[in-house]
C-alpha cells in the first residue's frame, strides 16, 4: 500500500515558511524606502524617477490587495464566498469621503459651508448623519464601526440560519445591489450618481501634493503588511484551524462541540472592516467615490483576484490583485472593448486549469509536480 499523499492545498499553505515571509518583509521595507525617494528626490527627467501616475496606480492596487486578503480569509479559509464585499469597501470610502468633502470648506464652486452637491440640490443644512464628519477621529471610527455593524447583523442572521454556498453568495449580491440603488438616490445625502469628488485637502495638507500622495501610498503599503500579518496570525492559530475545519466539515465540527456561528461571524465581520479600511485609503488617492463601487461586477472581480492568485494562501490574493489590475490598466487603455471578455476568459482558465491559482502553479513548477487532475488520476490508479 502506498503512503497517502498530503493534500495539495495543505502543502501549498506550508510552502510559505518563516524564511519566505522574512524575505517578503525585507522586500516591502526596501520598497517603502526606495519608492518615496525615487518619486520625491529624483528629478522628473531622471530614468529612475517614478511618476505620479505610478504612485497613484500602485497605491490603488495596494488597497485592492487588502480587499483580496480580506476575501481570502472568508473564502479561502472559511469557505464563505461573498459576492458583496464591494459594499464594505464602498462604505469605508463614503465614510472617509464625508470628511474629505467637509475639508473643502468654502473652496468649492458655490463657496458654501455645505458640499457643492447639497447646494445644487437646495439643501439648507447638513443631514443628521453628517454630524461630526469634519472630525478626522470621528470619521475614522465610522469607517470601522458602520461596516462592522452591518456585517455583524447580516452575518448573524445568515449564519444562524445556516445559509451557505451559492445561496449565501446570492444574498450578499442582492444586499450590495440594493445598497447601490439606495446610494444612487439624491435624497440619501451621498451625492447621488456623482458621489463625492473634487477633494482639496486632508488634515490640512493639499491632497494632490507629491508628499501627500507618497504618505498615502506608504500608509496603504503598511496597511497591507499589517493585514497580512494579522491574517497569518489568525490562520496559524487554533482559531484558524477550527475555521478551516468548519470550511471542510461543518457538521463534524458541531458534533465535537464547537459552535461555527461565532467563528464564521468573527472572520466575516473582520473581513468587512479590512475592506472598509482599504476603501478609506482608496478614496483620497483616486479622488472620487460613487455608487458604482458597489456594483455586482466589482464584487465578482474581487473573487477573481483571489481565484487567480490562489485562495487559501494569503500571498496569492495579493499577487492576483496586482496581476489582474495591472492587466486591467493596460487593457482599458489599449483595448477597452475587450477587457470584460479577457476578465471572463481569465476566470474560466483559472477555474479549469489553475484551481490553486498562480501560487499553486509556481509551487508545482518548482517541485515538478503534476497538475491536480493528473495527481488525482495517479492516486486512483495506485489505490486500485
Amino acid at each position: 500500500m502506498m503512503p497517502a499523499r498530503t493534500p495539495f492545498i495543505v502543502r501549498l499553505g506550508r510552502s510559505f515558511d518563516a524564511r519566505s515571509w522574512q524575505m517578503a518583509g525585507l522586500f516591502a521595507a526596501c520598497a517603502l524606502i526606495a519608492v518615496p525617494f525615487m518619486h520625491l528626490a529624483l528629478p522628473p527627467d531622471h530614468p529612475l524617477h517614478l511618476s505620479t501616475y505610478f504612485i497613484t496606480l500602485t497605491g490603488k492596487i495596494l488597497c485592492y490587495a487588502i480587499v483580496a486578503v480580506a476575501m481570502d480569509l472568508i473564502w479561502g479559509y472559511g469557505g464563505i464566498l461573498s459576492l458583496g464585499h464591494g459594499l464594505f469597501f464602498a462604505l469605508g470610502g463614503y465614510a472617509f469621503g464625508m470628511y474629505l468633502m467637509r475639508q473643502i470648506g468654502r473652496d468649492g464652486s458655490y463657496q458654501s459651508d455645505l458640499p457643492d452637491f447639497m447646494v445644487f440640490l437646495d439643501w439648507q443644512e447638513l443631514p443628521w448623519f453628517w454630524a461630526g464628519s469634519d472630525s478626522f477621529l470621528w470619521v475614522a471610527l465610522l469607517v470601522l464601526v458602520v461596516p462592522a455593524l452591518i456585517a455583524f447583523v447580516f452575518g448573524y442572521f445568515a449564519f444562524r440560519s445556516r445559509i451557505k454556498g451559492v445561496y449565501f453568495s446570492i444574498i450578499t449580491q442582492a444586499l450590495t445591489y440594493a445598497a447601490m440603488l439606495l446610494f444612487f438616490r439624491n435624497e440619501t445625502g451621498f451625492g447621488g450618481n456623482n458621489g463625492f469628488t473634487d477633494f482639496k485637502r486632508i488634515l490640512g495638507y493639499p491632497i494632490t501634493a507629491p508628499e501627500t500622495r507618497v504618505v498615502l501610498f506608504a500608509l496603504s503599503a503598511l496597511a497591507l503588511i499589517g493585514t497580512l500579518l494579522l491574517a497569518r496570525y489568525l490562520v496559524t492559530s487554533k482559531f484558524g484551524r477550527v475555521l478551516t475545519a468548519i470550511r471542510d466539515a461543518e457538521s463534524r465540527v458541531m458534533f465535537i462541540g464547537y459552535h461555527p456561528l461565532w467563528y464564521k461571524l468573527f472572520v466575516w465581520t473582520l473581513s468587512a472592516m479590512l475592506c472598509a479600511i482599504a476603501g478609506a485609503l482608496y478614496v483620497p488617492q483616486v479622488g472620487i467615490i460613487n455608487p458604482s463601487e458597489m456594483s455586482v461586477a466589482n464584487s465578482i472581480e474581487i473573487a477573481i483576484w483571489v481565484a487567480v492568485g490562489g485562495r487559501g494562501t494569503l500571498i496569492g490574493p495579493v499577487l492576483g490583485a496586482f496581476l489582474v489590475n495591472l492587466a486591467k490598466s493596460w487593457f482599458t487603455v489599449s483595448f477597452p472593448e475587450y477587457w470584460l471578455f479577457f476578465l471572463g476568459t481569465l476566470f474560466i482558465v483559472a477555474t479549469l486549469y489553475l484551481p490553486q491559482g498562480v501560487v499553486g502553479l509556481w509551487l508545482r513548477l518548482r517541485r515538478r509536480e503534476p497538475p491536480p487532475a493528473a495527481a488525482a488520476t495517479e492516486a486512483k490508479g495506485a489505490r486500485a
